[in-house]
């Protein structure tokens, strides 16, 4: 005869089985969710991910650049702040995990940059270094990650515009920040729009680097072939309303 207790762990974890389904299930899921772009319950179904396998590579990666997504439509500062706090969370988790996985450092950067676009005046600079080392580290693992393309003209656009108080602190704080300019980061938009051609924020950014370079009739060609495009995540209908915006503004 069964001992009872042998019965009861039995039992429970049957229990425990029947209600958890299989990580490979919700991934699936997860991953099909986000592209129909439901990306807040593909979110929530990462996290389930995580507590089965909180060393989940893929659902650390998809959990961080879903939060600095997920943080744009955030209605106050405290809001937005706190999901980019996550995805800086969630990405540090996973470069712990696998410190040569390009898209685990692509998110790293990506977190990074939403933090910095959030700092007042003269503290955007704390995070400089950090965007552009994980964006090339990402871009040493592979070369085809057109984000971290995009990452780092976004990084040579912003340093490009910091004003002159924000790189005196710059100097002061970090010794200076390196060589930035307009035509490195149309350079690399252009690279991420020829590997992903659907790619909205990237249209969206180069228009305004190529603006900032006296080029504004090819800015005004790009916005206008983005407003063409289908979306493809969320943050797609924020785009096109500010490309909408340029245009009012340009023409």
């Amino acid at each position: 005869m069964i001992p009872r207790v042998l019965i009861l762990i039995f039992l429970c974890v049957f229990c425990a089985g029947a209600h958890a389904q299989p990580v490979a299930e919700l991934v699936a899921r997860a991953d099909r969710l986000e592209t129909q772009m439901k990306e807040t319950e593909a979110f929530q179904l990462f996290q389930q991910v995580l507590q089965q396998q909180p060393h989940h590579l893929h659902a650390l990666v998809r959990s961080s650049e879903l939060a600095s997504r997920i943080g744009r439509h955030q209605r106050t500062v405290e809001e937005r702040m706190d999901f980019y706090e996550r995805a800086l969370a969630f990405a540090r988790r996973a470069v712990a995990i696998k410190p040569t996985d390009s898209d685990a450092n692509m998110v790293m950067a990506v977190a990074y940059g939403r933090l910095a676009l959030m700092h007042k005046a003269g503290e955007k600079v704390s995070n400089v270094r950090d965007i552009k080392t994980y964006a090339e580290k990402a871009l040493l693992y592979n070369p085809r990650n057109f984000k971290a393309l995009h990452v780092l003209g976004k990084w040579h656009y912003e340093v490009s515009s910091l004003n002159v108080f924000e790189r005196a602190g710059a100097r002061v704080f970090f010794g200076g920040l390196p060589r930035a300019s307009f035509d490195s980061s149309i350079y690399f938009y252009e690279k991420a729009k020829d590997l992903s051609p659907g790619f909205l924020l990237n249209y969206l950014e180069l228009a305004k680097a190529l603006d900032k370079a006296g080029k504004r009739p090819r800015a005004i060609q790009l916005l206008r072939e983005l407003l063409r495009l289908p979306d493809t995540t969320s943050e797609d209908r924020l785009v096109k309303a500010e490309a909408n915006r340029l245009l009012r503004l340009w023409t």
